[in-house]
């Protein structure tokens, strides 16, 4: 059964029985964004066509943002595009964009813990975090001995909503972001890198 399968979030907290739980846990931990990005940002929103799939979503607005975050957590982590995850038969699927840490044996090597599952969505966030909740689920299995948070975001390109869910619980960031406030975009993406990275760093040093 893929990650699609699923159509609705209660779905999945039913099947998986996890907790469902709103709260705004996320905090803004300031970006400097480069002002090319800024530029580019502006250009490409307005002069072409950015959302009109899932792919033009990934490729215009999601990948950019996260991409220039990534890159200055880098030494620790890679950030995989639409790489496989299974767990078992119903839980496998191709999420868009995966965190994970990086491999001592090389970027070819895709590696545990997995932090961050994106996954993007036109308008349908129902259907959305859905995918993405069953998603975070398989990584949490997959990390097995990691006892780590796993952080969603599911996107529109707009819109960005944000979740964790650790241990049992599910917990859906009440508030979300968007790509016309980017600094407060910038600073919440940048606050869950901050926080994979605090965990990771706990993790080495156990």
């Amino acid at each position: 059964m893929a990650f699609s399968s699923f159509k609705t979030i209660g779905e999945v907290i039913k099947a998986f029985q996890v907790t469902y739980t709103e709260s705004n846990f996320i905090s803004e931990v300031q970006f400097n964004i480069p002002d090319y990005f800024r530029e580019d940002l502006e250009l490409m929103m307005r002069d072409a066509v950015v959302d009109n799939s899932e792919f033009a979503i990934c490729e215009n607005l999601i990948y950019p943002v996260l991409k220039e975050v990534w890159k200055t957590y880098r030494h620790h982590f890679l950030l995989w595009s639409h790489q496989s995850l299974n767990y078992d038969e119903n839980l496998s699927g191709f999420p868009e964009y995966i965190l994970a840490k990086r491999s001592p044996l090389g970027k070819v090597v895709f590696d545990k813990p997995y932090f961050i599952l994106i996954e993007a969505k036109q308008d349908n966030f129902e259907a959305g975090w859905a995918q993405c909740l069953a998603e975070m689920i398989a990584a949490q299995r997959l990390n097995g001995e990691y006892q780590i948070v796993i952080f969603g975001i599911v996107s529109n390109g707009a819109t960005w909503q944000f979740g964790k869910l650790e241990g049992e619980i599910f917990t859906r960031n009440v508030t979300p972001c968007t790509i016309y406030e980017l600094d407060k975009l910038f600073a919440a993406v940048n606050f869950v890198f901050q926080q994979c990275e605090a965990q990771l760093n706990t993790l080495v040093a156990a």
